[in-house]
C-alpha cells in the first residue's frame, strides 16, 4: 500500500510540474490595488458619463421621472407624504419684531409630527398684493439665522417676504448632523438615511407655510442660500416645482473633483446624496431645467473647486439647451474662499428681482447687505425657542425614525421563501449593489505552486475581480485534483494575526480543499487604517461601500474557483468570521449556490454604529437595512446547511426559526469547534 501510495504520489508531482503556468492574457487590467486609485477612475467615469446618453429633449423627459423618484430615494424621502396630503404645519407664533420697513415674525412649525422647525419670517411693511418670497436655507453657521439675518434683511429692502429656516446641527436645532462624518455612524448608509433628506423636507414644509400665508404670491417663489444652504437650495428646487427661481451658493462640486482632491473630507454627510445610482450633481441640477438657476461660487473655495463647477455648469446647460432656455442658467464667479462675495449677493438680488418680480436692474447699482454690528439683531432677541424646544421635539432622534425600516417577513412556506428570496435578490442587486461593475475577463494567473503546505500540494492564483484589482486566491489540496472535490473558500479577515484564518478553519474534514481568499482591503491589498474613514465615505459618493466592493470580490472568486481543476463546482461553501461573515452571507445569497456556510462572531444587524475615526469594522451597505439585515440572510438562505461556531446573537433566531419552520432544524446549527461541522 505505502509503495502504491508513493508511485502514484511522484506520477502526481510528475503530472503536476509538466503543466504550463497559465498567461496573463490581459495585461491592460492588471492593476495595483489601490483604493484611492480606482475609487478616483470610478469617480471620473461618474462625471464623464453624465448626460451622456441624452441627446434630445424627448429622451430626458421620458427619463426625467424615474431620476425624481431616484433623486427622492437618495435623499432618504421615501416615508414623506410628497405626493400625499400632509400633516399640519401647526405653526406657533412666538413673537413680533417691528424693524424699519419690515417686521420679524418668530415661529416655529411641525415639518412632521414632533419635527419642529425655528424660522424668522421676514415681512415689509405696507403689502398691498400678495409678494413673491424667498426660502433662504442656511449654512452651517453656528448661529443660523442670527449669522445670516442681513441676507433676509436685505430680502425685505427690496419687498420680498423672506422665511430663514436653521439646519439640524447648530443655532437652535441642536440635533445630529455629523452622523459619518463624525460619529461613526455609517449605518445611516445602509439606512438609506441622508441629513439632507430631512433638511430638504424641512425646506419644502417651510415653502408649505409660506404658500398659507395672505402675503405670498404662491406662484412666486425662490430659495438660496451658501454652503450647506447651497446645497439645499439645489434639493429643494429639484424636488420642488414651485420653486420658480434658484440662486445656490458654494454648494456643490462633482464626483471627480471630490474624489481626486478630497475635498469630500470637508463635508458633512448632508452635501452629497446617497449616491445608490451613480448620479454626479449635474444629474440634480437637470431636474431644476428650465427653471432660472443662478449658480455663485468662489474661485479659491477649499471645498468646491472652481473648476468643478464650471464642468457642473457646463454639463447642465446642456439639458437647458435642449429646452431651448441657455439664457436661463448663469454661473456667477466671484474671487475668494468658501464665502459670499459683493458682486455675488448683488447679482442673486438682481436675479429674484428679475425672474419673480420682472424687475430688471443692473446688479452693480443694488445696495449689498448691512453687516455692520449695530444693525444685527442679537442671538437672544431672534430666540424662537425662548424655554428651550417642545418636550415633544424628536429633532435630536430624526435619525431614527426618519426612515422606516420593514420587519422582518413572516414565512410558511418553501414557496413563500423562494418568492420572498428572488424579491430580495432583485432589490439588492438594483439599489445595494447597483454599482456592480460589467464584469472584465478573469484573467487567471498561476502565481506560486508547492507540493508542501498539504497533502497534494498548494496552488496560488490571481485574477482579475474588476478593473484596478487583481487579487490572490490560495488553494490548499487536501484531494487530488483528478477528482472533484468540495472546496471550502476562507475569507481573511482585515487585520488578522498570521496564521489567524489557518487556525480557524482548522479541524475541518479532509474531504474539503480550503481555500484562502484576501478580498480588497484584506492583507496585499489593503490600505492603512487611518484612510479608511475617507474611503468609505468616498467609496458612498460612488455608489459603493467597503462591504459590498468586497461582496462582489467574493462572487468573483466563486466565479474563478469553479474554473479550478480538482474543485467540484457545485460543492464550493463559504468559511468567515466577525465583519466578513456579512460578506459570506450576502455573497452566498447573491451567488445561489453555495454548498454550506461557516461563520463566527457574525454582527447581528447592520443597523449599528462604528467608531467615530471610521477604523474597525465596515459592514455598511447602500440601503440594505430597506431590503434585508444580516440576521436574515441565513433563513433566506434555506436549505444551505449553516453553521455557527460558538454562540450566535439572538437576532438570528429568525432564520433559526425558519429553518425549523420548514423542516430543516439540523442544518441550521451552532457548534463548538470546526471538527464538529
Amino acid at each position: 500500500m505505502n509503495c502504491f501510495f508513493c508511485l502514484a504520489f511522484i506520477l502526481f508531482c510528475s503530472i503536476l510540474h509538466s503543466q504550463p503556468l497559465p498567461i496573463q492574457t490581459t495585461p491592460a487590467l492588471d492593476q495595483s490595488n489601490n483604493i484611492r486609485g480606482h475609487l478616483m477612475r470610478v469617480a471620473s467615469e461618474i462625471t464623464r458619463h453624465s448626460f451622456a446618453d441624452i441627446t434630445s429633449l424627448a429622451t430626458w423627459q421620458e427619463r426625467r421621472p424615474t431620476r425624481y423618484d431616484q433623486m427622492i430615494e437618495m435623499l432618504g424621502l421615501v416615508d414623506v407624504p410628497l405626493r400625499e396630503e400632509r400633516p399640519p404645519l401647526n405653526v406657533t407664533l412666538v413673537d413680533t419684531i417691528q424693524q424699519p420697513g419690515f417686521r420679524i415674525i418668530k415661529l416655529y412649525y411641525e415639518s412632521l409630527p414632533q419635527l419642529y422647525v425655528p424660522a424668522d419670517l421676514y415681512i415689509p411693511d405696507d403689502i398691498t398684493a400678495p409678494r413673491p418670497a424667498i426660502l433662504y436655507v442656511c449654512g452651517h453657521a453656528r448661529t443660523q439665522k442670527v449669522h445670516y439675518q442681513p441676507h433676509a434683511r436685505r430680502f425685505a429692502q427690496l419687498g420680498f417676504v423672506c422665511l430663514i429656516i436653521e439646519t439640524i446641527q447648530w443655532g437652535e436645532v441642536r440635533g445630529e448632523h455629523w452622523g459619518c462624518y463624525a460619529n461613526g455612524w455609517f449605518h445611516w448608509y445602509s439606512r438609506g438615511y441622508n441629513p439632507g433628506g430631512v433638511e430638504a423636507w424641512n425646506g419644502i414644509r417651510g415653502l408649505d407655510l409660506l404658500c398659507e400665508r395672505p402675503e405670498i404670491d404662491a406662484d412666486k417663489l425662490g430659495v438660496t442660500g451658501i454652503s450647506g444652504g447651497g446645497a439645499q437650495s439645489w434639493y429643494i428646487a429639484a424636488i420642488d416645482p414651485r420653486i420658480k427661481a434658484v440662486a445656490p451658493v458654494c454648494g456643490a462640486s462633482n464626483c471627480e473633483a471630490h474624489i481626486h482632491t478630497r475635498t469630500i473630507d470637508g463635508h458633512c454627510d448632508c452635501m452629497v446624496p446617497t449616491n445608490i445610482y451613480g448620479w454626479d450633481f449635474p444629474d440634480i441640477g437637470a431636474l431644476i431645467a428650465p427653471r432660472p438657476l443662478l449658480i455663485g461660487q468662489a474661485d479659491r473655495d477649499g471645498l468646491n473647486t472652481i473648476e468643478s463647477v464650471r464642468d457642473i455648469t457646463f454639463r447642465i446647460k446642456s439639458i437647458y439647451d435642449l429646452y431651448d432656455a441657455a439664457e436661463s442658467i448663469e454661473l456667477v464667479e466671484t474671487p475668494g474662499g468658501h464665502s459670499y462675495h459683493k458682486t455675488s449677493r448683488q447679482k442673486i438680488f438682481a436675479f429674484f428681482l428679475k425672474h419673480l418680480m420682472n424687475k430688471r436692474v443692473d446688479y452693480a447699482e443694488l445696495a449689498d447687505i448691512d453687516d455692520s454690528e449695530q444693525s444685527q439683531l442679537s442671538e437672544e432677541a431672534l430666540r424662537v425657542y425662548i424655554d428651550g424646544p417642545p418636550a415633544d421635539d424628536r429633532t435630536r432622534t430624526i435619525q431614527d425614525s426618519f426612515i422606516r425600516l420593514p420587519q422582518a417577513p413572516v414565512i410558511g412556506s418553501v414557496a413563500e421563501l423562494a418568492s420572498h428570496r428572488q424579491r430580495t435578490v432583485d432589490r439588492l442587486r438594483a439599489k445595494t449593489f447597483h454599482a456592480f461593475p460589467s464584469p472584465v475577463p478573469l484573467s487567471p494567473r498561476y502565481e506560486f505552486r508547492t507540493l508542501d503546505s498539504a497533502p497534494y500540494g498548494r496552488s496560488v492564483y490571481t485574477f482579475v475581480a474588476e478593473r484596478d484589482w487583481r487579487l490572490k486566491v490560495d488553494i490548499r489540496w487536501k484531494n487530488p485534483q483528478d477528482a472533484r472535490s468540495p472546496l471550502m473558500l476562507v475569507l481573511r479577515s482585515p487585520d488578522e494575526k498570521r496564521w489567524e484564518s489557518e487556525e480557524f478553519i482548522s479541524g475541518l474534514h479532509d474531504s474539503w480543499n480550503i481555500a484562502y481568499f484576501e478580498t480588497r482591503g484584506v492583507g496585499e491589498s489593503g490600505w492603512s487604517p487611518e484612510l479608511q474613514w475617507h474611503v468609505r465615505r468616498a467609496a458612498a459618493w460612488t455608489g459603493r461601500t467597503v462591504a459590498s466592493m468586497r461582496v462582489y470580490d467574493a462572487l468573483r472568486c466563486i466565479e474563478f474557483l469553479k474554473t479550478v481543476p480538482g474543485v467540484d463546482a457545485e460543492r464550493i461553501g463559504l468559511a468567515a468570521r466577525g465583519e466578513m461573515t456579512v460578506i459570506a452571507l450576502y455573497a452566498a445569497l447573491l451567488d445561489g449556490g453555495c454548498a454550506a456556510l461557516l461563520l463566527k462572531n457574525p454582527p447581528p444587524s447592520q443597523d449599528i454604529a462604528s467608531q467615530p475615526d471610521g477604523r474597525g469594522p465596515a459592514i455598511e451597505m447602500l440601503g440594505c437595512l430597506q431590503i434585508t439585515d444580516v440576521y436574515q440572510i441565513p433563513g433566506l438562505l434555506f436549505p444551505t446547511p449553516i453553521s455557527f461556531v460558538g454562540s450566535v446573537a439572538a437576532e438570528f433566531d429568525w432564520s433559526r426559526e425558519l429553518y425549523q419552520r420548514l423542516g430543516g432544524a439540523t442544518s441550521f446549527r451552532c457548534m463548538e469547534t470546526i471538527a464538529d461541522f
